[in-house]
Order: C-alpha cells, then sequence, then structure tokens
C-alpha cells in the first residue's frame, strides 16, 4: 500500500520538508516558509493582486493589535472567534489597560476606521483589500493548511445598498474560482454556507470547495455578505441622494496560504510535489548527463537553452553539481518542477535533448533547435492536464446515491474495509440544525456548502426523511 494512502499526514509532512517549503518553529502551530513555499504563495499573490486591482480594489494596511472593545461591539463576532484569539496584556513591563488581540480578521478594526472615512455616497463603493498576516490559536496545527499563524489577503468593502453588496461578494467569489481552478489546476464546488458554518456576523457566507486525494476537503475561499450588522456595530453611516444618513452594507472576503497545502494535497505523488507550471518556483530543470565535464560543449549548449527559456519567461535553473544524474532526477522530482531537460554527449551528437514531464512517465526525444517550443507547449498542456487529473479524481470520489444516514455509514463501513477513501457525498437536508448537526456527531461529515450547480437535486433530508430544503455537499474536512 502507498504512503499517500497507508498515512496521507505523513506522506504531506514529510513531502513538504524533504522539498524544502517550510520549518517549524518554537512557536506551536508557527511555521517558516522557505523560498521555494513563499515563492509559491508569491505567484499566487500577484495573480490574485491582478485580479483585485482590475475589478477597482486598492490595497492598504491596518493595525495587527485590536482592542477587545472592538469585539464587542458585534456579539456574534466576538462568540465565533473568541476561542482562537491570542491577547497582548503587558508592553514595556506594565499592564495594558485594554488587553489587545492579534487579529484573527480585520472587520473590527476597519469597521471602526470607516465609520470615519464614509460620509457621503460619493465615497461608496469603499473597495479595499489587505495582504497580512491572522492569528488563530488552533488546538490541531498542520503546517499551511491550519496554523496559529497564517498569510491572507482579506477584502473589505462598503456599498450603498444590498444588491451592489451582494454584487461585489459573487464577484469576487467567481475570482476565486477562477483562480484556483485555472492557476493552481484544482477544481472546486462553488456555494452558499449553511448557517452553522457561515462566517461571525455574515449574513450568508459562499465558499468553494477543493477536494484533497484523501478525500478530505478543504475550504478553499470564502466571500461574506454582512449586510448592515458591522455597520451599525460601527456606526458606518453615508449621506444619501435623498439627505438622509443610512448604514452602509458590507462584505468580506478571503483566501489564506491554505491554498499551498490544497495544492501539494490535490497533486502530490509519492515521489513528492507534483506543481502546476504557472505556480511552480522553478518550471524547468537542465541536467547534464553522462561524462559531461570532460565535454565543455555540452554545458556551453545547456547555457544557450537556459538563456532562450529565460527570454522566453519561463523559470529555468541548471543543476551542473556533483550529485549523480540519478540523485538529481530525484531531488528535482520531490520538488515537483514540472519539466527536466537532460543532454548528454550522445544526445550532442545526435542534435537532441531528452524531456521528462513531471506527471508522466515516458520521456521524449526533442530536436535542439525547437526545445523552447516544445518545452512552452509540454508546460500548457501539463497545466491542463493537471487539473483534468484532479476532476476526474474529485467526480468519482464525489457521490450522489447517498440518501440516508444508514447508507452514508454503510458507505463509510465499505470504504474502511475497501481500503478507498469516503470522499463526498451529495445529499438533502431539511434545513434544521440539529439534522445537520447529527450527521456531524455519527459521521464526522460536515456540510461543505449547497452547491450552486448541483449534478442532481436531493428531495429527502438525510437525518430526518423529511422533504429537503436544500441539495448540499457533505464531507470530512481540515
Amino acid at each position: 500500500m502507498s504512503q499517500q494512502t497507508n498515512d496521507f499526514s505523513k506522506w504531506y509532512i514529510d513531502t513538504i520538508q524533504k522539498a524544502d517549503l517550510m520549518d517549524y518553529t518554537p512557536v506551536r502551530g508557527c511555521i517558516a516558509f522557505k523560498p521555494d513555499g513563499y515563492e509559491l504563495w508569491e505567484h499566487i499573490q500577484s495573480e490574485m493582486d491582478r485580479r483585485f486591482k482590475e475589478t477597482g480594489h486598492r490595497n492598504a494596511y491596518f493595525p495587527m493589535l485590536i482592542p477587545e472593545s472592538f469585539f464587542q461591539k458585534e456579539k456574534d463576532h466576538i462568540e465565533g472567534f473568541s476561542p482562537e484569539l491570542p491577547w497582548v496584556t503587558e508592553a514595556a513591563g506594565e499592564k495594558l489597560e485594554e488587553r489587545l488581540a492579534l487579529r484573527p480578521t480585520s472587520e473590527t478594526m476597519i469597521g471602526h476606521l470607516y465609520s470615519d472615512w464614509i460620509k457621503s455616497y460619493r465615497d461608496l463603493p469603499l473597495l479595499i483589500n489587505q495582504w497580512a498576516n491572522v492569528f488563530r490559536w488552533e488546538k490541531k496545527t498542520l503546517p499551511f493548511i491550519r496554523t496559529s499563524e497564517f498569510l491572507w489577503q482579506e477584502g473589505h468593502t462598503a456599498h450603498v445598498d444590498e444588491e451592489d453588496a451582494r454584487k461585489e461578494t459573487m464577484q469576487m467569489l467567481n475570482i476565486y474560482k477562477e483562480v484556483v481552478e485555472n492557476f493552481l489546476a484544482i477544481p472546486v464546488y462553488d456555494g452558499q454556507k449553511t448557517p452553522s458554518e457561515r462566517f461571525a456576523g455574515a449574513v450568508d457566507t459562499y465558499s468553494i470547495e477543493a477536494m484533497m486525494k484523501d478525500g478530505k476537503a478543504v475550504q478553499a475561499g470564502t466571500s461574506h455578505y454582512l449586510g448592515t450588522k458591522f455597520a451599525e456595530a460601527f456606526d458606518i453611516k453615508y449621506l444619501n441622494k435623498e439627505n438622509k444618513h443610512v448604514h452602509v452594507h458590507t462584505t468580506s472576503w478571503g483566501t489564506s496560504t491554505r491554498l499551498i497545502g490544497s495544492v501539494i494535497m490535490v497533486h502530490g505523488d509519492e515521489q513528492g510535489l507534483v506543481l502546476p507550471p504557472i505556480i511552480a518556483p522553478t518550471q524547468v530543470v537542465l541536467i547534464p548527463v553522462g561524462p559531461w565535464k570532460k565535454n565543455p560543449a555540452i554545458i556551453e549548449k545547456l547555457d544557450e537553452i537556459f538563456a532562450a527559456l529565460k527570454a522566453k519567461g519561463i523559470r529555468v535553473r541548471l543543476d551542473d553539481s556533483d550529485q549523480s544524474p540519478g540523485y538529481k532526477f530525484n531531488e528535482w522530482e520531490l520538488k515537483g518542477v514540472p519539466a527536466r531537460i537532460e543532454l548528454g554527449p550522445r544526445d550532442l551528437e545526435n542534435n537532441q535533448v531528452l524531456i521528462k514531464m513531471r506527471d508522466e512517465s515516458d520521456k521524449q526525444t526533442v530536436e535542439l533547435s525547437s526545445v523552447v517550443e516544445v518545452i512552452e507547449e509540454e508546460l500548457k498542456v501539463m497545466q491542463t492536464r493537471l487539473y483534468d487529473k484532479a476532476k476526474a479524481f474529485r467526480d468519482a470520489n464525489s457521490h450522489t446515491h447517498i440518501d440516508s444516514l444508514e447508507q452514508l455509514q454503510q458507505h463509510l463501513s465499505d470504504s474502511e474495509k475497501n481500503g478507498t477513501i469516503p470522499g463526498w457525498i451529495l445529499a438533502g437536508w431539511c434545513g434544521d440544525d440539529a439534522c445537520e448537526s447529527n450527521v456531524k456527531e455519527q459521521t464526522k461529515f460536515t456540510t461543505r456548502n449547497i452547491p450552486f450547480n448541483p449534478p442532481t437535486e436531493k428531495h429527502t433530508c438525510i437525518n430526518c426523511g423529511k422533504e429537503a430544503k436544500h441539495t448540499v455537499w457533505f464531507g470530512r474536512a481540515y
């Protein structure tokens, strides 16, 4: 049995450490991002940031320390975050008059400031995003996926009315879906969260949900319509065209470095990382083989290829270290580099190179004159191939035939017996929190979201058998 199948968490931790993406620190749940790990985030960041700016958003930065009194203003919000908040109680050797939280999210601080910044309908919409770190003191941590401190972006916008705010909420969810599917090659289900799963203080929460190779779900991005809840709590009003002071409607939306963990868990294999070409820190590695040190023409030719690829904007590295070719092949495969180009004395004589794509078993022989064009095409094809493979896996493990709790329990029992992953199930839900809670208690399956476009409609509640109000994805989650 493969390590991925036998102990997925161990495979994951071994892989991210061996691939040199991160390291542990003395503070529980806090990791150091090594250059390759951080560069993955930089590529995600730049792709998101470009789209945010194209839709009129601007970046700002807000303080990390938030006064305790701010949280008290929005009751649901403080209840939702209280267990996870780390507090600063002392500074410069003196006890603080008021405790300061390390931000779990910035709605309260931003709400406080928006009440000063927004005066008239001419100030709206106010479209701001920040790239920052946040803190949630998790009981159970997993690098990139769930840590006490993590990196993210959080958008916070204010609008004249509900229609405009809801339009913003959906626009940002669609941007997340586009980036995660097209850029990270991860298929997602988009939909609305159930009330028990929505963001603390939101009117409605929407999410994109991704299936990992162990069948568990990662909430890959969320977008929240906050209504006037935070506007009322922080007195964010504007003078409308009728000369009346009314509350703004707000939204917030976010994605985080858990997207890095998702890429690893969706595409990785027994050999290590498999990185989508668009996001890979190194897209192509050049490796001399055979007795290349006695033949300077080999390195000269690889230098030429290096320069030609770099001129096309391809991120390329040349490995001319003293390690054996076999060692180098394994090392770069572990790091998930999408393409490897090999050149030895015989290849040079025949005017060719060998190209090996990370996700394919065979090598291909390519003429030296067409290396750059072939690599450009192969990287594009691999990007699509990874998405298609991930989607086929997700679809094969998304079950639509289960309609009762007994059937779900039988499905879980069969999965355990056969050594297969249980995946997700599409089931009906009557809308009663008690039914949702009982499914979770009995099976550890939580509602992922109420999909916008379910593959089929469900008509009876999985728990009580009454008429279903919603068709919902259920699954175990990180």
